[in-house]
């Protein structure tokens, strides 16, 4: 599932074909893309009005109308956009759930091959987005912020890190990532984490999620992210432990391990992330 890194980066790319732009017309292949309003409202709403900003929200793309209205956007799985000019077919006809044809005769495409990705159109976005956590690239999000919400938890702190009300937009690649970069085993209560493991906590999501953005985000072996442009992301190459079972720790030389917490694969380094 597209984390932070990636959901920001389609941001980034959309905001230049978007912004300013009037949604002409509409194609649904799949109405369960459209979780609120109806089909029919969708269509009636969304028709005529003009982008005026591309944001994000957690793992949500915002698209803000001069209506007022947000359309909300949740990847999911396996969702992806696809921009292509007028008079050119869909790059993947079989998946393409949503179709806006903008007013310059440019189409963004919704790709979706496993059905769970979302589209929410609403008056309010805090309909959608009220349960989430803090921004962990926001001011609000700090070190102190970390260590006090940290000591009401007693549970593991990877599981704690994937909740999305806790911190948004964090997932299994990103939380593997940081966990090694501050020395944290991912089993470790989160309420038991020492004042000076918070700190390096901290630091270590900021600074791996700034990178992740800085290189487009993470595409995979299976290649369900990329660029609205088909681009692939650049950060594969700098991920330590995601996914590099069997390989060697960069920073002590042991064998990065597999776990598994929650239904999801966790990968770390049993040396450096010790349980103790």
């Amino acid at each position: 599932m597209p984390e932070l890194p990636e959901v920001e980066t389609i941001a980034r790319h959309l905001r230049p074909a978007l912004t300013g732009r009037v949604v002409a017309q509409v194609a649904i292949a799949w109405e369960r893309t459209i979780d609120r309003p109806d089909v029919t409202s969708f269509r009636s709403q969304i028709v005529d009005d003009r982008f005026v900003r591309v944001g994000r929200r957690g793992k949500y793309l915002l698209l803000g109308l001069l209506s007022g209205r947000v359309l909300l956007v949740h990847l999911r799985m396996s969702g992806r956009f696809d921009l292509r000019p007028a008079g050119q077919a869909p790059v993947d006809e079989t998946h393409t759930r949503v179709s806006l044809q903008l007013d310059d005769g440019v189409w963004v495409d919704f790709i979706d091959p496993r059905k769970f990705g979302r589209f929410y159109l609403v008056d309010d976005a805090d309909d959608v987005l009220s349960e989430l956590g803090i921004e962990p690239l926001s001011s609000a999000f700090t070190a102190e912020w970390l260590s006090d919400h940290l000591s009401g938890h007693r549970g593991e702190i990877k599981r704690l890190l994937l909740d999305q009300s806790f911190i948004a937009g964090l997932g299994n690649i990103y939380v593997s990532e940081s966990l090694w970069h501050a020395r944290i085993h991912p089993a470790r209560s989160a309420a038991l984490l020492t004042p000076e493991e918070s700190r390096r906590l901290h630091s270590a999501i900021v600074q791996v999620l700034l990178s992740a953005v800085d290189n487009g985000g993470t595409s995979l072996d299976d290649r369900q992210y990329v660029y609205p442009n088909r681009d692939l992301g650049g950060h594969q190459p700098h991920l330590v432990v995601y996914d590099r079972a069997g390989d060697v720790c960069p920073r002590c030389g042991h064998a990065v391990e597999r776990a598994v917490q929650g239904q999801r694969s966790t990968y770390f380094c049993p040396v450096c992330q010790s349980r103790s």
